[in-house]
């Protein structure tokens, strides 16, 4: 397992074999280290690739055409793989993960999924993150996935003292989960914002899911609400806010699918947000992320 590094005038990106991780964010401006260090008796992560599971399945297991499979862990078994590097150069890292005699034990479909991280050639503050999900087999394949990347405040601004940008946007419908992880989708909860800014220590809970409300970047900033991170995620029907209670960091999750519903049954074809590729078929999806100071 390796690590490789992507470096221009303001950043300095670490991306990991295992997982195809973005595991360091260096801001060079500042000297600073934009992403959460993954101390394990806080959260063991910096900013997982969640698949081919958003959150969790109840009990850990479902079904698909009938029959059972195991998936102990939460958010499904990518970001602890080792992925295969395809390709580095100065400006990207193309890392490849495919499906395995271990994987179709626990996820029955033929898969590959490519990820790509690369600095954008006009605006040096962006990392520019591609995704492709193939279905290497011939029946549909069901999936889901997702980002987790966790977001550290620059110096001198606590979380409780940040705010959570959603441009362009006066209000929002979110839900959150129960203590087990599980979607609570019918409690609902209007999110009023003041241009656009929520106040993490005042509205937020500990989880948001957004779902189908067309959030296409959102974003963090301290009290003078000068964002200092943006995540352009105009392809996800899904947006998580999540930040562990414990952590100073607060992560900015874009969702293809999301956890299990609270009491739902496991089939697999009945789960919400549930992506779908026919044979053969491959999908691609872009994101970014702005190092805005």
């Amino acid at each position: 397992m390796s690590n490789h590094i992507l470096e221009n005038e303001k950043l300095r990106v670490t991306i990991s074999d295992r997982g195809a991780e973005l595991v360091s964010a260096v801001d060079k401006s500042i000297d600073i280290e934009r992403l959460w260090q993954a101390d394990p008796t806080v959260w063991n992560r910096h900013a997982p690739i969640l698949f081919p599971f958003v959150g969790k399945v109840v009990n850990g297991k479902y079904r698909v055409n009938g029959q059972e499979y195991d998936m102990k862990t939460q958010h499904g078994f990518a970001r602890d793989m080792d992925f295969v590097c395809l390709d580095e150069t100065e400006n990207h890292i193309i890392h490849q993960l495919t499906a395995t005699e271990e994987t179709l034990r626990i996820y029955p479909f033929d898969f590959s999924l490519t990820v790509c991280h690369e600095l954008d050639p006009q605006e040096p503050s962006r990392l520019n993150i591609r995704w492709t999900v193939e279905n290497r087999g011939e029946e549909r394949m069901l999936y889901a996935i997702g980002g987790h990347p966790a977001f550290l405040p620059p110096d001198g601004i606590t979380k409780e003292q940040g705010r959570v940008v959603f441009p362009g946007k006066e209000e929002l419908s979110c839900f959150s989960a129960n203590a087990e992880g599980y979607a609570l989708p019918g409690n609902r909860h209007t999110l009023h914002l003041d241009k656009g800014y929520a106040s993490w220590q005042n509205d937020i809970p500990e989880t948001w899911i957004f779902e189908n409300e067309g959030v296409g970047c959102v974003g963090l900033s301290g009290a003078d609400r000068k964002p200092f991170v943006l995540v352009h995620c105009e392809e996800f029907p899904i947006l998580a806010v999540w930040a562990n209670p414990k952590g100073p960091f607060i992560c900015l999750e874009p969702w293809f699918g999301r956890t299990d519903d609270a009491g739902f049954d496991g089939t697999l074809e009945n789960k919400p947000g549930m992506q779908v590729l026919d044979g053969h078929e491959k999908k691609e999806i872009a994101w970014a992320i702005d190092f805005c100071i």
